[in-house]
């Protein structure tokens, strides 16, 4: 079968023409939802509620049973996901939300429930325009090699994070999406590698802090989460987590590293926080920098422990200290997420405490929310370059002020799982 008549049939089969950004010279895609006008630009893929995500496609809803049109826009009373095929990189995307008769609140999460928009509101009739940047990856190393993945969690659960393709989850209490448009950029890129405090979580109730950075960036600059949950900085090496960060940074770009949680558990000789440890990050240090970017160095949250005094003390041993003594020695950039979580929680109280975490080391929305605005007030305190990309509505925090727990609000995903991450 001639390839043109193969997607004609595949076009004919699955009620919409394919996609190829990947094998093109495309950099954009504009897809338009609700009614398709008469003169619809040539450049606009308009995509009808029914069309449900297919490989060949290249594009479609995850749960189209969930979407229903609206007023020149596709609507829902649960959150729905749309899904696009891409090569991995970064990529702008611009949406167009409400214009509905009614009014809409719409909350965007990218991949696996990384928080890119929160709560965008319009009034009956009014169009909201909002971009944000995404980033794409693959278990692909460059030079060779892919990023070992533990099964199953990371080849099922945890699938959506290493896929050939962009997925959108629109949630709040009433999402209304107009149109998507996507175009690859090449801008400033944040990795990120940690344990399960700083991982893209995915299913409710965990949630971490890495996966809330993401709302707290302006367009044109993009965050790479490549954390994992129950790594340490010895298995993040061993895997090719490292690796894989190593063969993609360029200069401009950032690693924010954190470990700790498990290495203080490690055993072995000579296995040890100002040993093995602090060897391993000295290492990544230098590598990051031969490669021109900037690594910057974060201290291991405390768990939940307070004392009797409603106090916090510290169990992960000498770790925090030993990323300390690496910053100093090696003048890179510190947030010191150790001491601050400890005022946070204070500050929280002992009483409430636990509308911040699910067990007593990871935590749900509101705590990995809160320790994202420690993160943000880390870079600003260090005067990195990429506190210039800080959203305008995010004045500066004061750990010891956190944020009205009542009036939080990020609406829950689907998914949820009792079952602790990896990692303690």
């Amino acid at each position: 079968m001639q390839p043109s008549r193969f997607w004609s049939f595949a076009a004919l089969f699955f009620g919409a023409a394919p996609l190829a950004f990947a094998d093109t010279e495309t950099t954009q895609l504009t897809f338009g939802f609700g009614p398709a006008p008469e003169e619809a630009p040539a450049l606009v893929t308009h995509v009808d509620p029914t069309v449900g995500y297919f490989v060949v496609r290249g594009y479609g809803f995850e749960n189209p049973f969930a979407v229903r049109l609206g007023a020149g826009c596709v609507t829902s009373d649960k959150p729905f996901y749309f899904s696009v095929k891409l090569p991995e990189g970064n990529y702008d995307v611009k949406l167009l939300l409400g214009g509905d008769n009614r009014e809409s609140d719409t909350t965007v999460k990218a991949e696996l429930r990384r928080l890119m928009l929160q709560e965008v509101r319009t009034k009956p009739g009014q169009v909201e325009a909002r971009t944000f940047t995404v980033n794409v990856r693959t278990p692909k190393i460059a030079g060779g090699g892919q990023v070992h993945l533990k099964q199953p969690r990371e080849k099922i659960e945890e699938a959506w994070a290493w896929d050939d393709k962009l997925t959108l989850e629109f949630n709040g209490s009433r999402p209304c999406l107009r149109s998507i448009e996507i175009t690859k950029v090449e801008v400033p890129t944040v990795f990120v590698l940690g344990d399960s405090t700083v991982c893209d979580q995915a299913k409710e109730p965990w949630n971490s802090w890495g996966q809330m950075l993401t709302r707290f960036f302006k367009p044109g600059v993009a965050v790479s989460n490549q954390a994992e949950s129950g790594e340490t900085l010895r298995g993040a090496l061993h895997a090719g987590r490292v690796a894989k960060v190593l063969g993609d940074i360029k200069k401009g770009d950032y690693l924010l590293i954190q470990f700790g949680h498990n290495d203080m558990k490690e055993k072995g000789a000579a296995v040890g926080a100002f040993t093995t440890y602090k060897a391993d990050l000295e290492k990544v240090v230098t590598g990051v920098r031969q490669h021109g970017g900037t690594p910057v160095l974060v201290t291991s949250m405390n768990r939940k422990s307070f004392d009797a005094t409603g106090h916090v003390y510290n169990t992960l041993k000498d770790y925090p200290d030993a990323v300390r003594a690496v910053a100093k020695d090696m003048d890179v950039p510190l947030i010191d997420l150790n001491a601050v979580s400890k005022t946070l929680y204070e500050a929280i109280g002992k009483a409430n405490i636990d509308k911040a975490f699910v067990d007593g080391t990871h935590h749900n929305a509101y705590g990995s929310y809160e320790l994202a605005r420690c993160v943000i007030e880390g870079i600003r305190q260090d005067k990195l370059d990429l506190a210039g990309y800080i959203v305008d509505d995010v004045p500066p925090f004061d750990p010891a002020h956190p944020d009205p727990i009542d009036t939080f609000n990020v609406p829950a995903s689907p998914q949820s799982s009792a079952e602790k991450p990896l990692g303690s």
